[in-house]
């Protein structure tokens, strides 16, 4: 992936690139002078904070502050826009969040990422920018994210989970595989991410099928991926947390 060092971004408050990434391509551990906007046209992509989880699914976007430490994988093959925002601009939020992008923040992103690198500041394209940094702070966030801990052995569980959600294994494996015996690794599980390792687990196998739904995928293989014993099990998971049925979610992404 291309980065800020790349690009001469002095003279513009946001910049933006155009790229397609292969699947199973990884950009590790690294952060940017500037607030980075990560908008996936189709794919999915997987980021990583040191505090926090994210699935980045297709017609959503990603908000990570200037100086932001973070890894990205590309689940599938990628169309990615990406857009460098000067952190001082009024109302740029502080704090990383996947968003909901509507049709008129997705023209405003695919139409900013086309500027060339001095577009005019006082013209159409200066006032288009603008418009851009304003309507990203009202867009509302969109549930894809799960703790990370600190430790290092709960954050290798944690690793392993996100790799693969349907993961069957129980709460005495996972504290083998953390090294730690099983009253201590609940102990620090519940410390380091302030919740359960069963309801962690469950978060992540819902922003997983909330991926997998947005990407097209049919709801019974959906169920059956991310762990789901059946689809009826699923889908009563997925109303007590969502408030909708998984089609009733389906047909509002169309």
């Amino acid at each position: 992936m291309r980065h800020t060092r790349d690009l001469d971004l002095a003279v513009r408050p946001v910049v933006g690139l155009i790229d397609e990434y292969p699947a199973g391509l990884v950009d590790p551990l690294h952060s940017h002078d500037r607030a980075q906007v990560l908008y996936a046209c189709s794919g999915v992509m997987s980021v990583i904070t040191p505090s926090t989880s994210f699935v980045v699914p297709p017609q959503r976007a990603l908000w990570l502050p200037a100086g932001m430490l973070h890894e990205v994988s590309c689940r599938g093959p990628v169309a990615l826009r990406t857009l460098y925002v000067d952190p001082s601009l009024d109302r740029a939020p502080e704090e990383c969040r996947i968003i909901e992008v509507s049709d008129f923040l997705k023209a405003l992103i695919l139409e900013v990422a086309s500027f060339s690198a001095d577009y005019d500041l006082e013209g159409r394209a200066g006032r288009i920018v603008a418009l851009l940094v304003d309507e990203i702070a009202t867009m509302p966030r969109a549930p894809y994210s799960a703790p990370m801990p600190l430790d290092p052995r709960v954050k290798k569980v944690c690793k392993a989970i996100l790799a693969n959600p349907a993961d069957q294994r129980n709460i005495d494996d996972w504290a083998e595989l953390a090294g730690m015996g099983r009253r201590t690794f609940t102990r620090a599980f519940m410390r380091e991410t302030g919740m359960g390792l069963a309801v962690w687990r469950q978060q992540v196998r819902l922003m997983e099928a909330l991926s997998r739904l947005a990407s097209g995928q049919p709801i019974t293989t959906v169920a059956f991926d991310v762990g789901y014993d059946s689809p009826s099990a699923f889908s009563a998971m997925f109303r007590r947390a969502f408030g909708v049925s998984p089609s009733e979610y389906e047909t509002r992404q169309t």
